[in-house]
């Protein structure tokens, strides 16, 4: 049994958290909502040849005391954590990503929230397309948020699908079913996603924030910054300038030099 204690105000601190909080869907839609905007989702611990660890006191002091982010496995293993220390009762689900036309295995993790016999997806990992809020599982409903227009519908093959709507059509992001899923079985995806040669973040950069106004991307070398309807690509420049816009467009701290990453 791992010996490790939350710490409620260490967490809701590093998400700049400073509302009441309560068993609500007001209070959900909050947490998730400063999570995202203040823990960056990316992959630099496995460009590093670091390996991803998903222990609780692993996660928290990465992405709480060390500032750093994460990918979905550690971003939602975070969120969960922190809902049930709160009081929300959930758990974890595990889907297939669909974004290519082709499917995954089971590689994203989210989470289930049951409140008030409602039961909601929350997820604070999933790249530029992660949901702005958390979503109820109600099927064929359009969900208008922020910037994004999203919808759960039935899949004969693949259980749940959750789809955006992108340019008037409907992409189908990842698929998910309700079967229990064990520690083991998320260790499993996390090894396989972090190792394997043909996984995206093993053979590239990414990371992502949202602004008050839009979004911080990046794609190995490509910084993309969207404010409204406006945006700016930038190449960066390998070495220092790399690590230092890290630091400036995601309040990444990475702590080693730039010459300890892979090539991509």
């Amino acid at each position: 049994m791992e010996n490790f204690e939350f710490r409620p105000d260490d967490y809701l601190n590093r998400i700049n958290y400073s509302r009441a909080l309560s068993l609500s869907a007001a209070t959900l839609k909050r947490l998730h909502d400063a999570q995202v905007k203040s823990i960056p989702f990316e992959n630099f611990d496995i460009c590093l040849n670091q390996s991803i660890k998903l222990g609780s006191a692993n996660l928290f002091n990465k992405l709480v005391e060390h500032k750093r982010g994460g990918y979905c496995f550690e971003l939602n293993g975070l969120m969960l954590m922190a809902l049930e220390h709160f009081g929300f009762s959930g758990r974890a689900l595990l889907g297939r990503v669909h974004i290519t036309g082709v499917a995954t295995g089971r590689t994203h993790q989210i989470s289930l929230i049951t409140l008030n016999d409602e039961q909601w997806i929350v997820d604070t990992g999933f790249g530029s397309d992660t949901p702005e809020e958390p979503l109820p599982l109600v099927f064929n409903t359009e969900f208008e948020t922020k910037t994004k227009t999203m919808r759960f519908i039935e899949h004969e093959l693949f259980g749940t699908m959750l789809q955006v709507k992108k340019s008037g059509d409907w992409v189908n992001l990842y698929s998910f079913d309700m079967n229990h899923v064990c520690t083991g079985d998320i260790y499993t995806s996390n090894h396989f996603t972090s190792t394997n040669p043909n996984s995206i973040f093993v053979s590239s950069r990414i990371a992502s924030l949202p602004t008050a106004n839009g979004a911080n991307t990046l794609f190995n070398y490509t910084l993309k910054q969207v404010v409204g309807n406006d945006q700016v690509i930038t190449e960066l420049t390998p070495g220092q300038p790399y690590i230092d816009a890290l630091r400036q467009h995601f309040g990444i701290e990475l702590q080693q030099p730039y010459d300890n990453f892979r090539e991509c």
